[in-house]
């Protein structure tokens, strides 16, 4: 087995970005699976050429994508991305689409196919933060949460893919007063446990992951 695992490069005026710190971190094998590591740009559709390219390349049987969310306290994996980019700022090429498809002949929207509520348990049983997100936003992270849906459906069948929001480095929160962070080996503990958990479970068990607002 092969995994795709893609984290994005610093945006937003910060110097470094935990999901690519994090993807770097990953032991070369996780549960057997071989593990592929690639950056990918803070850029509307370029993120996705990089992708595609690679699964081209690669052939992986799952693709995992890394982004930070900052503000959020805990590792969160997404369970929808939407056909929408609405993006507050710029991506690193100047780019900020309003309102605009991802892809104009694409649905409205895509549930990821990876077993998330199992990544979340592995990780919360492991003592790490994790939860079930109904929103990867409106940025570039979305973008590829849905992106890569679509890429599947229209040109790669037979692949999972799916994505996980990982919070502000310690360094990246001392500026920001009161905001969460988490230190990168946690992180690294984390992402390794939900890995493991895509790999053991063809089927997501059934549990609570929602909330009331």
């Amino acid at each position: 087995m092969k995994i795709l695992v893609t984290g994005f490069d610093p945006f937003g005026g910060e110097k470094i970005n935990p999901a690519i710190e994090s993807v770097k971190r990953l032991p070369e094998v996780i549960g057997g699976a071989q593990i592929v590591k690639l950056e990918i740009p803070t850029v509307v559709h370029q993120s996705l050429a990089v992708i595609r390219e690679a699964i081209r390349k690669e052939d992986p049987d799952m693709i995992l994508s890394i982004g930070q969310a900052g503000g959020r306290p805990d590792i969160t994996v997404e369970r929808v991305g939407i056909n929408i980019d609405d993006c507050r700022i710029a991506d690193n090429a100047g780019n900020q689409p309003v309102d605009e498809p991802i892809y104009p002949e694409g649905p409205d929207a895509y549930f990821v196919t990876l077993p998330i509520k199992a990544m979340v348990k592995a990780m919360q049983e492991a003592g790490i933060p994790a939860s079930v997100s109904n929103s990867a936003g409106t940025f570039v992270c979305n973008h590829v949460t849905y992106g890569v849906r679509y890429l599947i459906e229209t040109e790669f069948p037979g692949k999972r893919s799916g994505f996980i929001h990982i919070p502000y480095l310690p360094s990246q929160a001392a500026t920001k007063k009161g905001m969460p962070s988490m230190e990168l080996d946690t992180i690294v503990k984390g992402l390794t446990v939900a890995i493991e958990a895509m790999i053991e479970h063809q089927e997501d068990v059934k549990i609570t992951g929602g909330t009331i607002c």
